[in-house]
């Protein structure tokens, strides 16, 4: 089981956040975040949103600590990157 997370460097609803990622699979990124308590709904396309208050719980369990870009490379290189979906335009009537 590989399981990466970022710092908490991620502003957002008053709150510092990181990202958890897996290098294998969805599966294995699920198991891991419902084994520390994490909601479903902090699954965001490839990764799970973590408050920092649960940084250190990721990292107990098992995620090792790296930096973003290392992290998004990672997961691009193991072909679990999923773009963000942008929004559609309306075409113009």
């Amino acid at each position: 089981m590989t399981l990466y997370i970022d710092p908490p460097q991620w502003p957002g609803h008053g709150r510092m956040w990181s990202h958890l990622v897996s290098d294998v699979s969805f599966e294995e990124l699920h198991a891991f975040a419902a084994s520390i308590g994490a909601p479903a709904r902090a699954f965001d396309g490839d990764h799970y949103d973590l408050p920092s208050e649960r940084y250190a719980d990721a990292v107990a369990a098992g995620a090792i600590e790296i930096g973003s870009k290392e992290l998004v490379r990672r997961i691009t290189e193991a072909g679990l990157r999923r773009p963000k979906r942008r929004p559609v335009a309306n075409p113009a009537v």
